[in-house]
């Protein structure tokens, strides 16, 4: 155990360095939020039904995805792992005393933690004196507060499932840009990051509930602005809970099953 903690502090304490990144990170998300912002304003101003999430809800989730992008999206990706698995370099790994699929997760959450760290305080701060409508109000409660940072991190810790099994895949298919624009660009749409779950037609969400994605963006935001109960939000951690559970059990057989027929050639 000892040392995948150390491994998820090595790579906590790396990625802390790179502040410049951060902070054009930041004003690029900033920017897109007012742009998401702005089309869903429009969009409500001209309806004339009654819209599932109000305006309101929306903003803090358009402010939400902007402030933990690192937590939720799929389409970071750390290539050093995939250059290890494609040039034969995963036989350094191999000779490590250590399993390689926690290995590797630990790698992966510290990284994560340490790219919200940098950009979710800065961004809160600006969003939250915002003039109205941009203006992301705070939780009602404690206890909702409580809920949100609790399921916001079981989402990290599913997304960081899924992106193992992109890892994975590559040892197959040997193409690290397929794997990541298959799985990332249709996580990104059935969590929520496209368009929320609420404004998707209902056959749609019925398929998006039947899948892990939801519950890495979807759930804990609208668990924030009060739009999911807080009685649905207990049940939707024992869900999270099952799905990761799920993902890393396949992820530990999969990966199992890759190095047993792994090649390295040379001399």
């Amino acid at each position: 155990m000892s040392a995948y903690l150390s491994v998820w502090k090595l790579r906590f304490i790396t990625s802390l360095q790179y502040r410049s990144a951060a902070l054009a990170g930041m004003v690029t998300q900033l920017f897109f939020g007012f742009i998401f912002i702005m089309v869903y304003e429009a969009f409500y101003s001209q309806s004339t039904i009654t819209p599932p999430m109000s305006l309101g809800d929306l903003v803090a989730y358009v402010w939400l995805q902007q402030m933990f992008l690192g937590f939720v999206m799929l389409w970071i990706r750390d290539n050093e792992i995939f250059q290890m698995i494609t040039s034969g370099n995963i036989a350094y790994e191999l000779c490590r005393p250590c399993d390689i699929y926690p290995f590797w997760y630990a790698k992966l959450v510290g990284e994560r933690l340490a790219t919200v760290l940098l950009r979710c305080i800065p961004i809160a701060v600006v969003v939250l004196l915002l003039p109205e409508p941009y203006r992301m109000s705070l939780p009602s409660s404690p206890a909702r507060l409580a809920l949100f940072v609790v399921t916001l991190l079981l989402g990290m810790l599913v997304v960081v499932a899924i992106s193992m099994l992109i890892y994975i895949s590559v040892f197959w298919t040997m193409s690290p840009t397929g794997s990541v624009v298959m799985i990332a660009i249709a996580g990104q749409f059935f969590a929520g990051l496209t368009i929320p779950v609420p404004l998707m037609p209902p056959w749609l969400q019925t398929v998006t509930y039947g899948l892990p994605f939801r519950w890495t963006a979807d759930f804990p935001f609208r668990v924030y602005s009060g739009h999911i109960p807080q009685s649905e939000a207990l049940w939707g951690i024992l869900v999270q809970v099952l799905w990761l559970t799920a993902l890393v059990a396949f992820g530990r057989w999969a990966i199992r099953r890759a190095l047993r027929q792994i090649v390295v050639q040379g001399g």
